[in-house]
Parts: C-alpha cells; structure tokens; sequence
C-alpha cells in the first residue's frame, strides 16, 4: 500500500508537541514527511524542514506558502497537522479545508464556539476530516475502558471522575517565565488558562469512554497565584446527556503531582480505572469481586485495544505511540475505512462550548449552565 504524503505547520525544532507529531506521523510507515512550514521566522522554517529530509521546494517559509504551493500539485499532500500557537488554527484549519486537505489540528481547535462551529460545517462541505489530537483517547487501555463500557461489562455508567493536575506552575517567582506566563494571558491563552489548557482533555476522556456527551456543568475557578488573570486551579462538577454524574479537577499548581492525568468510571457493576502514568494498565473491579488488572499486549483484550498495541506485554508504550496511534485512524479513515475512536471537529467545538460556558459558571458562582454549542442543543 502506498504511502500516504504527509504535512506539518508549526512544530518547529525546540517545540514542546512537534517531535511527537514527527514520532508519531511516522512510526508506522503510513505517511513519508513531505511538506513543512516549521517556524514563524522563515528562513529557519526553511532550514529546519530541509535538515528533516523534507525537499528544498517544499520546505515553505509559512503556512500561505504552503497552501499555495501544495494546492495544484499532482502530489499534493494528504493530510496537514496543524501546531502552532491556539489563536492561529481556526484561520489556517478552515483555509486547508476549503482548498480540499484532510486536517489534524491540536487542541484547543479554536478560540471561540463560532468557529468552531465554523469548523464543523466547512469539513462536512468540503468532506475532508478534520481530526483533533485527544491523543490520550488513543491509548490503547483507554479504548479497552471504551469497549469495556459499550459492551456493558460495568452496566450503566453512574459516576465519572477524572482529573488532570500538575504543580509544574506553582511557583509564584516563575510568573514571568515567558513559556508559563502567556498561559495566563488572555490575549494569548484565550478566556481560560487550566481548564482550556489541561481540562480540556479530562473532559473529552470523560466523554470518550462513557460513550457520552456533557450535557450541563458547574464550574469554580480560582488564580491562587495573584499576579494571573486566568485560572490556575479548576473544580468542575458536569452532568452528561445519559445521566451521568461527572466530577473534575484540573490544577497547574498542585506541586508534588507530575502529569496527574487519571479517570475512574464507576457503574451497577464494576468500576474501571486508567492513569496516564501507568497507561498500559487498566484496573478493573466488578461488584462484590476481586480487582484485576488488565496489561496491555495480552490475551482476549477487545479489538481496538489489540489493533493499536505494538509492542510485547510489560513494554511501554508511551505518549508519542498515542499519538501515532492518531495517525494510524487517520491513515485508515484516508483511506476508506473510518474509526470512530478518532476524535473530529465536533469534539473540538464541544469542547471550546464547556470551556467558554465553565467560564460563565466560575463568573456566575457557579451557576449550572448548558455546556453544549448551540448546534447541538
């Protein structure tokens, strides 16, 4: 099978998300590293996509570059992954759209619920995907918690508690760290700081794996450090449209947690839990039975766990083979064959909803709002 040609806008040398998106795109032989626009400063855009291997004639200087020279060639690139800063994606995800490009942006996929709404009615009109990089989704015992509850093994869903929570930003004399304090900033962060940033993927979790969407949420919001605007610590209390209750806690500030990204789903008759920092487990408890614990690689896990696992039982598989496991459904769904575990434009905007309305909740003292854009109210 041939092939697919592949694109990246952003990620430049020294970029936090890059090297996985170049791990990832790359790991399993789908795509060959084609076309890049690597850098706001050209010139070294330039000289960092040829130092990559990509072609000196497609190694552009900035994304209209890019757009220009890929659209009207016989080989035009099949998908590009859009990481750069948060408030540039709407406009270069919509433009890569229209032109006819498969897209994966990173999170969060717009700034405003508009676009990305926008977002969702230009992909279904040009036909393209446009996929977001929940990559945590794509662990493989992540989709075995998913397949696990859509097949009833922890019966109805009650209760679901995730949260997402470091310390990496607690302290007050980092505050003018240019690398902490735009994530602060409103005018480069957006309306959210946390949640937008770390809360955001506890939330699409929480929704990936019960199989269901956040309905309404309450929200408390607090900036323990004075000198920042936005928050830096986040409770959020949610309810999902199947009755679900929802618990989450997202905090930069919790000094002594490292990633801090965990889940439990508690049902009528077990319960399951995954934590980022033990990926290839999942714990599993049915009512009035023993826990178990179920490794990645071995027997009898369900399809899509299998099929996303690479490596023998007790061997890692960690954050860039997560997001490699992104582009493998990308490279199907390119191909024909869709996987719904793929996360799309419509969590994108769901999400830029709960961040937008979890604001209007914390400002509110926490009143109970609709969490849901109003194209799917």
């Amino acid at each position: 099978m041939a092939k697919l040609k592949w694109g990246m806008i952003g990620g430049g040398e020294g970029s936090q998300i890059g090297p996985a998106h170049r791990l990832g795109a790359l790991a399993d032989g789908h795509f060959t590293f084609t076309a890049g626009a690597l850098d706001h400063r050209p010139d070294v855009g330039r000289e960092y996509a040829q130092r990559l291997g990509i072609a000196e004639e497609r190694s552009y200087g900035d994304w209209t570059e890019m757009l220009a020279g890929e659209k009207d060639r016989d080989d035009r690139i099949d998908l590009v992954t859009v990481a750069t800063p948060n408030a540039t994606h709407f406009e270069i995800t919509k433009s890569f759209l229209e032109a006819g490009f498969n897209v994966l942006c990173e999170k969060p996929m717009t700034m405003t619920v508009e676009e990305g709404e926008e977002i969702v009615k230009v992909a279904e009109k040009s036909g393209k995907i446009c996929a977001v990089n929940y990559c945590y989704s794509a662990y493989p015992m992540v989709r075995q918690a998913r397949a696990m509850v859509r097949a009833g093994e922890i019966g109805k869903v009650r209760l679901v508690v995730t949260n997402f929570s470091h310390g990496h930003h607690g302290d007050a004399g980092d505050a003018d760290n240019p690398r902490v304090r735009w994530r602060y900033d409103p005018e480069m962060a957006g309306v959210s700081g946390q949640f937008a940033d770390c809360g955001i993927h506890a939330l699409h979790m929480a929704s990936f794996i019960c199989d269901d969407e956040v309905e309404r949420l309450s929200a408390d919001f607090a900036s323990t450090i004075p000198s920042r605007v936005l928050e830096d610590d986040a409770m959020v209390n949610f309810r999902m449209e199947g009755g679900t209750v929802g618990r989450l806690w997202t905090s930069s500030v919790a000094i002594g947690r490292q990633h801090g990204f965990d889940i439990q789903v508690f049902g009528e008759t077990g319960g399951l839990r995954w934590a980022s920092e033990q990926p290839n487990q999942l714990i599993y408890t049915p009512v009035s039975g023993r826990t178990q614990v179920i490794e990645k690689g071995e027997g009898g896990l369900y399809d899509d766990a299998q099929r996303l696992s690479r490596v023998a039982i007790a061997h890692p598989e960690g954050f860039p083979l997560a997001v490699a496991n992104i582009y493998c459904d990308l490279a199907d769904a390119i191909r024909g064959e869709a996987r719904d575990g793929l996360p799309n434009a419509a969590d994108g905007v769901r999400s830029m909803a709960a961040v937008h309305n979890a604001v209007a909740s914390a400002k509110a003292g926490g009143e109970w709002v609709d969490a849901r854009p109003p194209m799917f109210r």
